[in-house]
């Protein structure tokens, strides 16, 4: 089936690759040109049936020397249409001569391309092993999971308080607040440290669900200290239910919806 390719922007091998990763090797690339460029995208059409793709690129045919396929004369004089036949019919046949080697050179782009995209992909599982000692993969909290794949930019998201909230907020898919000030285990405020408290709003859990997720909670309460929050920082983080008042009447839960 044939099908013509609307993103100019993406390159030929990295959307055949994308579409067709069964096919690999196996593409027969029909050069049209880089005349096409100017208002086609890169790969014009695909043919996923004959495995042939026809691009916007020159065929080697560019690099025959000035005057090996044509001369200056062979369209003067008379019978001009007749010339143009005859030399289409000969430029089709030596890009048919060179379709080999641009299929070769093609597959051979292809197959780079695979490549280039595996080491992509591995690339940050590589660093986070290499320079961080950690293995996402070993990773059992699916909230540490994904918050180790922004490890790269601890450099500079340490010590982002608002960072932080916004990655609870992702992580949680909730209302997340902050709250910085300062803290002491005493009445005195002649010592004190700087405090940063988020409170994740996660109304209408049981007893039983708040203990699970506390549970949860403490791994990545864990890794966001020790990755993101200074070591002269107080931090904590806590699941609450918003705007509840208490009752009589209805389940409390200590340190959730209810304080002493």
């Amino acid at each position: 089936m044939r099908r013509v390719n609307y993103i100019p922007e993406i390159r030929a091998e990295f959307l055949l690759n994308y579409l067709y990763p069964e096919v690999g090797d196996q593409w027969i690339v029909q050069n049209e040109g880089t005349f096409y460029r100017n208002y086609n995208s890169d790969l014009l059409s695909i043919d996923n049936d004959k495995t042939l793709a026809q691009t916007a690129r020159d065929s080697f045919i560019k690099l025959l020397p000035q005057g090996l396929i044509t001369l200056d004369t062979d369209l003067k004089g008379e019978d001009t249409s007749e010339k143009f036949k005859r030399l289409q019919i000969k430029l089709r046949l030596l890009r048919e001569t060179f379709k080999p080697i641009d299929t070769f050179r093609f597959r051979d782009s292809i197959f780079i391309e695979k490549q280039v995209d595996r080491l992509l992909q591995d690339k940050l599982s590589y660093v986070l092993t290499t320079y961080f000692g950690i293995t996402i993969d070993q990773i059992e909290n699916r909230y540490v999971r994904e918050a180790a794949l922004l490890l790269p930019y601890v450099s500079k998201k340490r010590g982002d308080f608002c960072f932080v909230a916004d990655l609870l907020k992702v992580l949680f898919k909730c209302q997340v607040n902050m709250t910085i000030g300062r803290y002491s285990h005493s009445d005195s405020t002649l010592h004190w440290l700087p405090m940063v408290r988020y409170e994740i709003i996660i109304p209408g859990l049981s007893p039983e669900e708040y203990l699970d997720m506390t549970a949860e909670l403490k791994p990545l309460k864990e890794f966001i200290e020790e990755w993101f929050i200074p070591v002269e920082v107080w931090c904590k983080i806590d699941i609450k239910e918003h705007n509840f008042h208490q009752q009589t009447n209805t389940r409390l839960t200590l340190g959730y919806n209810t304080e002493i």
